[in-house]
């Protein structure tokens, strides 16, 4: 009886060092891209850092304005293409689709949600940029290489895809089926009882997705950087190149060691990077947690 208790003992002590330590990573990570970054304020104040377009590392301007005006275009284009798209997607396979569609539909998300960013980034080089080039942008009377705001966008909307319909699904199906009944035992069709009974009733859950969607696009590298143009400038339309904060990390790294700056400066962008996905995560599940306990009651 001893040694059991022993070994139980020893096995929870474990378990929670396991687990403390997974916790502090976050706060090691955060104080680390701080530090780093001190060297970079001690030269350049916050307003000039955020509110200034030019960057230019040689020069030692390092104005993040162009780059935070590209990525909350790439982001926000791509979440406006995503929502819709990915709530109606959702509607189908809870409410609509048959069991059997159901069974296969949902392993293709989860593969779709699996793929690595430089597979969606090789097909949006083949795909998205030649339609953007030649019929797009042409359309809208512009001239465009295809590596673009528009194209970055598109791709980034196709991977938020799978976690945005993932967590919309898991909240419909959560649903108490009595409310649904009480809808259509009323004379409300199918589609009145999805806009008025379920939308309404599912809205936490799907800001939470919404924001979690936010958060994976706004940090997403590989992919954007292989589409978004790579230039650190206010893109005129969303068929003019530009940077996004991730890109600019992932472009420019190698570069930094011939400016005693730029490290620190890449520092700051990836804090910034590290803060704004953690705030939005942490928000998404927080509404995710108030649908699950409206649901449990």
């Amino acid at each position: 009886m001893e040694k059991r208790n022993i070994r139980d003992f020893i096995g929870t002590k474990l378990m929670l060092s396991i687990t403390t330590v997974i916790s502090v990573l976050f706060f090691i990570i955060f104080f680390i891209l701080l530090i780093r970054s001190l060297p970079l304020f001690l030269e350049t104040s916050i307003q000039e850092l955020l509110f200034s377009t030019l960057w230019n590392p040689e020069k030692g301007s390092f104005g993040l304005a162009g780059i935070l005006i590209g990525t909350i275009l790439v982001t926000g284009i791509s979440l406006i293409i995503a929502i819709p798209i990915s709530l109606l997607t959702a509607i189908y396979i809870s409410e609509y689709a048959h069991k059997k569609i159901r069974r296969i539909l949902r392993p293709f998300l989860d593969v779709l949600a699996g793929v690595p960013s430089v597979v969606y980034g090789l097909c949006a080089f083949i795909v998205f940029v030649p339609f953007t080039r030649d019929v797009l942008a042409p359309f809208f009377s512009v001239e465009s290489t295809g590596l673009c705001v528009f194209t970055a966008a598109a791709i980034l909307a196709v991977m938020v895809f799978p976690i945005i319909i993932s967590l919309c699904i898991e909240c419909f199906s959560a649903m108490p089926i009595e409310l649904k009944e009480a809808s259509l035992s009323a004379g409300a069709t199918k589609w009145e009882t999805v806009k008025k009974v379920i939308f309404k009733a599912c809205r936490p859950s799907i800001v939470s997705a919404v924001l979690l969607g936010f958060g994976r696009a706004f940090g997403e590298t590989i992919a954007v950087n292989m589409v978004v143009g790579g230039v650190p400038k206010i893109p005129e339309t969303v068929f003019n190149p530009a940077q996004t904060l991730s890109s600019l990390i992932a472009s420019a790294y190698g570069e930094m060691m011939s400016v005693p700056l730029y490290e620190s400066a890449l520092m700051f962008v990836a804090l910034l990077l590290f803060v704004v996905v953690v705030f939005f995560n942490i928000l998404g599940a927080l509404f995710l947690r108030r649908t699950r306990r409206r649901f449990s009651k």
